[in-house]
């Protein structure tokens, strides 16, 4: 599977402007529309019914163009445009005088996966990185597309979104189950299912049905966060030779007593120094690494840090 290059309602007048809001034989430009939303299930569906998608790490969107001008709105209908500038510099390359588009911001890590912190981390300076990866068409020049199959819309903008820096989210027709392991194997996100021949419907449905990865690994505490006297979660490592490597931080899957046990277990090994071989710019309390922690996270970034972890344990 090649990967590719990688209710709410708006005042119309300011999304599209008066003069272009609807003309006779035209269905009215909606401006912003509620965006359709994923259904967490334990177990990707398969049969002709559905397509699959990759699911990618980062900011939903809503790209909005009416002729010259661009807007970007998040998934509650916040206009992102500044924050998300290239983006729209971007969506201006594309071919049409009025369209939405939703989609998802990301920011491509150089293993080809997409990653949340390296996204946020774009957003604090030019974000000159970051792409829209576009999964659905809703409205286009005049035309609301919302009541056409689901495969249709992608038809359109697949050809809307070509020679643009705009990327198109590919559909996968084949078993569920294998397109779940492949995702998960090359850390992914996860996968999201789409009735083929289903219109865009508004909100949480089963139209739309998305599985997350999980994996699970054994890492090394370096360190723990207090945050105002409070737990704040564990800094980890893993073992390379004799190295010890930033594994990221986790601050999921505790309670006030795993808490307190860990701080119980953890202090009297509390040291001066990072344990790590290459110094990290956060602060914590260090500890000598001798403690193994049962991580389980969604996927790694290119450097090796665990994303979306949360604590199982010790082991």
């Amino acid at each position: 599977m090649a990967k590719r290059r990688f209710g709410l309602a708006i005042c119309r007048s300011c999304v599209c402007g008066v003069s272009a809001c609807g003309k006779r034989g035209k269905t009215s430009y909606p401006g912003f529309v509620e965006p359709a939303l994923a259904t967490a299930i334990d177990r990707v569906p398969s049969g002709e019914r559905w397509l699959h998608e990759i699911k990618f790490d980062g900011y939903r969107a809503q790209v909005h163009i009416v002729h010259s001008e661009v807007k970007i709105f998040t998934r509650r209908g916040h206009d992102w445009t500044k924050r998300f500038r290239k983006v729209a510099e971007d969506a201006r390359h594309i071919n049409a005088r009025t369209a939405i588009i939703d989609g998802e911001v990301v920011a491509p890590s150089a293993d080809g996966t997409t990653d949340f912190s390296v996204l946020q981390n774009e957003l604090k300076g030019r974000s000159k990185k970051i792409v829209l990866v576009a999964f659905d068409l809703l409205y286009l020049d005049g035309r609301d597309l919302r009541k056409l199959p689901l495969f249709q819309r992608k038809a359109q903008l697949k050809k809307l979104v070509a020679n643009t820096e705009v990327q198109f989210s590919d559909s996968f027709e084949i078993e569920g189950g294998e397109m779940f392991k492949h995702v998960c194997e090359i850390g992914l996100e996860g996968v999201v299912s789409k009735v083929k021949d289903g219109p865009y419907v508004t909100g949480r449905s089963r139209d739309w049905v998305k599985v997350t990865c999980a994996q699970r690994e054994t890492l090394t505490i370096a360190g723990f966060a207090l945050g105002g006297g409070k737990w704040d979660g564990l800094y980890l490592g893993r073992r390379k030779g004799k190295d010890l490597i930033y594994a990221g931080k986790v601050d999921h899957g505790f309670d006030d007593a795993s808490a307190l046990n860990l701080r119980q277990r953890l202090t009297p090994l509390i040291r001066k120094t990072q344990p790590y071989a290459k110094r990290i710019a956060h602060r914590g309390i260090w500890v000598e690494p001798e403690l193994l922690a049962e991580i389980e996270y969604r996927a790694k970034s290119a450097e090796g840090k665990v994303r979306h972890p949360v604590f199982k344990g010790l082991r």
